[in-house]
């Protein structure tokens, strides 16, 4: 049917924001209302006359509530095909009225876990009425209009303002589509929860994989490509996809792609001295630690201030006008923090389009969940890399053990590793990256890239040696040949840190004895492709 008048709405809503003015403006076009519990209660404290749903049914709410509108009367009302002679007799025989427009929002599922309720609650706020007919109402949208969502009250008003009380069959189609995604992704968050929580289940059977509330960005990696950010379904940590923009262009599909792997660096320091990450393409070009941010941004600047150019700025504490000042002195996409100080955002203000994002508090680099990647066919799922080593974890292999201050510039730079792409080389000195090489095919060309870029790095700003001198330098995976070793020697490094496990262990371990360096493995592997 093209046009459907309302004669009869039922309405039965957890949320209940906007119901009273919904219920209003129904009711002045003399639409029969129809509802249960709560909300027939809330509709009555607006002044309405409302039917109770046992009145439909002749049958009361039962079973805590379990039982109300799984009826034939309710059911029968929203499947039934209007035009079809035998289900006009059935209706008739039967006593069933017609449903003409059904409006429903689902149980709290997602914030009765989020708040850590019980297992029994948890239970409870599974929906299966709220569901059923939102699934009956979606099915049957060619007389039935199902409304699920607050945000489209204003849109069915308007409907029916334009319509003379009707709704069209287009209208239908578009709250039938979402309504069936939404009852797809309640559905999924409850899976989620008893293969995750419940059954603590690591991969299980069936994954269901949702997002909802769509950005459409203004295109992919590449122009010809279209692209939009999704947020997840059900309970899920805060990131990039939640921090507030406070200024500047919209974020581009890069843009999110490489401000979330500076917040994920930056992440490791969340708890420590102040730093800065700079990313470039989704890799780090300078890092650093110092006792004030803007001296971190000086030294992670100072790594790579070639690929600094047009990146992404990460900081990990409240960013401070003396830091704004030097980071506007060149040109960045994104600069991303905790908090932002009112004198920063005034620095800022002047860069129109600069991005810049408040993110609140960083997230956790141990946190679990799962990373997925689609493939040809198929997905690929694995656990995040949240592994860590404590310095119990080391084993030194060489003849010499290292200092302390090496030691300290071997896990910052196998932090910072961790986050570059694989095959990944990090030289650090006193708490800054000195020059990093990453997504190579060899480890052997990462080490001279880094040493390179280091070497650069000394003429342009007027130093007497490259910062590889004296440095650490880690490896994201163990050294295949003692070639990469050799040319982070060749570059001053005098301390090495790499997981080992190379079936050529001992002649990597001889060649590090041979030049004088210390070498410690952790046992554990970052690859980043």
């Amino acid at each position: 049917m093209a046009q459907v008048t309302i004669k009869r709405a039922l309405l039965s809503v957890s949320d209940k924001s906007g119901l009273a003015e919904l219920g209003q403006a129904l009711a002045a076009r003399g639409v029969e209302l129809v509802s249960t519990g709560g909300t027939a209660k809330a509709l009555r404290d607006a002044g309405l006359e409302v039917k109770d749903i046992s009145e439909l049914t002749g049958f009361p709410e039962m079973m805590d509530g379990r039982v109300k509108t799984l009826h034939p009367k309710v059911h029968g009302g929203l499947l039934a095909v209007r035009d079809d002679a035998a289900h006009a007799a059935a209706m008739e025989e039967h006593g069933i009225g017609a449903i003409d427009l059904v409006v429903v929002n689902l149980y709290p599922f997602e914030a009765t876990v989020m708040r850590g309720a019980d297992r029994p609650e948890i239970i409870e706020n599974i929906d299966i009425g709220g569901p059923s007919m939102v699934r009956s109402s979606a099915k049957n949208h060619a007389y039935v209009s199902i409304v699920t969502d607050p945000a489209d009250y204003d849109s069915l008003l308007g409907e029916l303002e334009s319509r003379d009380g009707a709704t069209s069959l287009e209208f239908r189609r578009k709250m039938a589509a979402k309504a069936f995604a939404a009852t797809a992704a309640y559905d999924t968050m409850i899976s989620q929860w008893f293969a995750f929580a419940d059954q603590q289940e690591l991969f299980p059977g069936m994954l269901a994989v949702t997002g909802k509330a769509p950005t459409i960005l203004r295109y992919g990696e590449n122009p010809h490509q279209q692209a939009a950010l999704y947020t997840p379904v059900g309970p899920h940590g805060s990131g990039i996809a939640q921090a507030a923009q406070l200024q500047g262009k919209e974020l581009s599909y890069n843009n999110y792609n490489d401000a979330d792997a500076a917040l994920e660096l930056c992440a490791e320091f969340r708890d420590s001295d102040p730093a800065v990450v700079i990313v470039k393409h989704a890799n780090p070009c300078g890092v650093a630690q110092a006792g004030t941010l803007l001296e971190a941004w000086e030294a992670a600047l100072q790594c790579d201030s070639v690929s600094a150019f047009g990146g992404i700025v990460a900081v990990n504490q409240e960013l401070d006008g003396a830091t704004a000042e030097a980071i506007a002195e060149i040109f960045t996409e994104v600069v991303v923090a905790p908090s932002i100080s009112a004198e920063a955002r005034a620095i800022f203000a002047k860069k129109k389009n600069l991005r810049l994002l408040e993110c609140g508090e960083l997230p956790d680099p141990r946190r679990g969940g799962l990373a997925v990647k689609p493939i040809t066919g198929g997905l690929l799922v694995q656990t995040r890399d949240n592994g860590a080593i404590s310095q119990s974890d080391l084993k030194v292999v060489t003849e010499r053990e290292p200092t302390a201050q090496e030691l300290k510039d071997c896990f910052f730079a196998w932090t910072v590793a961790r986050h570059v792409k694989s095959n990944a080389i990090v030289y650090a000195k006193d708490g800054a990256t000195a020059g990093i090489g990453a997504g190579q095919m060899n480890r052997r060309d990462s080490s001279r890239i880094a040493a390179m870029k280091a070497a650069e790095a000394a003429q342009t700003y007027g130093w007497d040696t490259p910062k590889t001198l004296g440095s650490a330098v880690a490896s994201d995976a163990f050294f295949p040949f003692a070639d990469g070793l050799l040319a982070a020697a060749e570059a001053g490094a005098t301390a090495i840190i790499q997981p080992g496990g190379s079936i050529r262990d001992d002649e990597v371990i001889a060649a590090a004895n041979k030049a004088g360096l210390a070498m410690v493995f952790t046992g554990m592997r970052h690859f980043r492709h």
